[in-house]
C-alpha cells in the first residue's frame, strides 16, 4: 500500500513539474522580442551609422582628377612686330589632380553628427513606444485565458458534484426514497456540462493561438497560466516610453538649431592642384608643362536673408508643437489611470458581495441537499440551487479575474 502511494505521489509531482508554465512577464518580453518592429532597432541604429559615416567624410581630403582636350577658334597673340614668341596652339591639353582639405566649417560636421545621433534616439525610442502598445492587448488575451483556466476547473467541480449526487439519487430510486426519473434530470445536465466544458474549451483554444502568435512561442491547451500578483500604487510618476519620446524630439530640435546657426559661419579650406597640359601656367612657353598651385580660401555667408533666423523659428514652433502633445499624453493618461481606479474599487466591492451570496448559497444547497435526500423536492429544483451557486462562483472567479485585468492595464498605462 504504501509503495502504490509514493508512485501516486511520484507521479503527480512529475505531471506538475513536467506541466508547461507561462507567467505574464514572459508574454510582455516575448511580444516585445519577437515582433517585427523589435528589428527596426538594430536596422535604426546601423542605417545611423552609415549616415554618420557619411558625414564624416567632410573632415577627410577631397580628391578630384579632370582631364581636358579643347581646340578653340582663336588665341591669344603679342601683338609685337618681329617677336620670337610663338602663339599659342589652337589644340590644347589640360590634366590635373586637385585636393581640398577642409580647416574650419563653425561646426557643421560636429553639430550635423549630433543631430543625426539624437534622431537615432528619437526612432528608436518611437519604436519602444509602438512596443510597449502591445502590453495592453496581451493582458486582455492572458486574462481571458486566466478566466477560461478557471471557469474549466469550476465547471470539473460541478459535474464531479452532480456525478456523485445522481449516484445518491439512483441509490434513492432503487431503495423507493426517491421518485423515479428524478435521475433523468441530472443526466440532462450533465449533458448541458459537456456541452459547456466544449464550448470553453474552444473558445479557450483560439485565445490560446491567438497569443501564441503574438509572443511567437508554442503554447497549447495544457499550458498552465500563472496567476500573476499585481498591486496598484496610486499617486505614482508616471514611467512610460512616450515620455522620453517626447524627450528626445525636443533634444532633437536643440541638435537641429546648432546645425542651422553653424550653416553661416566662416568656412576655411586648403588647396593643393598639380598638373600636366599643354599649355601650362606660363601662358608663353608653348609646350607640355607640369604645373602646381597651393593655396587656402576662405568662404563666408554674409548675409542669407533671414533665411536661418526664420528656420530657427520654424523649429521654435515644433517645440511648442511636442510640449502640448505632451502635456495632452499626461491628461489622457491621468483620466484613463482615474477611470481604472475607480473600476478597480467598484470590482473589489463586487467580490465582497460575491463572497457573502456564495456562503448563503452554499447554505441553501446544504438544505437541498438534505431535501432531496428525504424525498422533499424533486431533483429540478436541487439542480436550480446548485446552478445559483455555480453562477455565483462563476461571477467571482469573473470579478477577481477582472480586478486582476484592471489592475494589468493601469500598471501598463502608468509605465510599470
Amino acid at each position: 500500500m504504501k509503495r502504490f502511494i509514493i508512485i501516486l505521489i511520484g507521479l503527480f509531482t512529475a505531471s506538475v513539474f513536467g506541466q508547461h508554465t507561462i507567467t505574464l512577464q514572459e508574454c510582455y518580453e516575448l511580444a516585445i522580442k519577437n515582433h517585427p518592429l523589435a528589428q527596426q532597432t538594430a536596422l535604426l541604429e546601423t542605417q545611423s551609422k552609415l549616415d554618420a559615416a557619411v558625414i564624416s567624410t567632410a573632415k577627410l581630403p577631397q580628391i578630384n582628377l579632370d582631364a581636358q582636350a579643347t581646340y578653340q577658334s582663336d588665341v591669344i597673340e603679342v601683338p609685337i612686330p618681329n617677336s620670337t614668341i610663338e602663339a599659342l596652339n589652337k589644340d590644347q591639353y589640360r590634366a590635373t589632380l586637385s585636393v581640398n582639405q577642409l580647416i574650419y566649417n563653425g561646426g557643421i560636421t560636429k553639430a550635423a553628427l549630433q543631430l543625426k545621433s539624437a534622431e537615432l534616439k528619437t526612432k528608436q525610442k518611437q519604436v519602444e513606444v509602438h512596443l510597449y502598445q502591445l502590453k495592453q492587448q496581451i493582458n486582455q488575451l492572458y486574462f481571458s485565458v486566466l478566466l477560461a483556466q478557471e471557469s474549466e476547473l469550476l465547471l470539473n467541480s460541478k459535474q464531479s458534484l452532480i456525478q456523485a449526487k445522481l449516484h445518491e439519487v439512483r441509490s434513492g430510486i432503487q431503495y423507493g426514497l426517491i421518485l423515479p426519473s428524478s435521475d433523468n434530470v441530472l443526466q440532462a445536465e450533465l449533458l448541458k456540462i459537456d456541452q459547456q466544458f466544449q464550448e470553453l474549451r474552444s473558445n479557450k483554444s483560439v485565445l490560446v493561438e491567438t497569443l501564441s502568435q503574438l509572443i511567437k512561442k508554442s503554447l497549447t491547451g495544457s499550458t498552465l497560466f500563472k496567476k500573476p500578483l499585481l498591486e496598484t500604487q496610486l499617486k505614482t510618476n508616471l514611467t512610460r516610453p512616450e515620455l522620453e519620446w517626447f524627450q528626445f524630439r525636443k533634444e532633437e530640435i536643440k541638435n537641429s538649431e546648432k546645425l542651422i546657426a553653424s550653416q553661416n559661419a566662416p568656412k576655411l579650406l586648403g588647396f593643393a592642384t598639380g598638373g600636366y597640359g599643354n599649355p601650362g601656367l606660363n601662358m608663353l612657353d608653348n609646350s607640355f608643362q607640369t604645373f602646381y598651385t597651393v593655396g587656402i580660401k576662405l568662404s563666408w555667408n554674409v548675409f542669407d536673408w533671414n533665411s536661418n533666423k526664420k528656420q530657427q523659428q520654424s523649429l521654435a514652433i515644433n517645440n511648442e508643437i511636442i510640449e502640448s502633445e505632451a502635456k495632452n499624453f499626461i491628461l489622457n493618461t491621468s483620466i484613463e489611470l482615474n477611470k481604472y481606479d475607480y473600476e478597480i474599487g467598484k470590482i473589489e466591492g463586487f467580490i465582497v458581495s460575491d463572497l457573502e451570496i456564495i456562503t448563503l448559497r452554499k447554505e441553501v444547497l446544504k438544505s437541498a441537499d438534505s431535501q432531496l435526500k428525504n424525498g422533499v423536492i424533486t431533483s429540478s429544483a436541487y439542480v436550480t440551487e446548485l446552478t445559483n451557486l455555480y453562477e455565483d462562483e462563476n461571477n467571482l472567479i469573473q470579478h477577481k479575474t477582472q480586478l486582476q485585468l484592471a489592475k494589468a492595464n493601469y500598471n501598463v498605462i502608468k509605465g510599470h
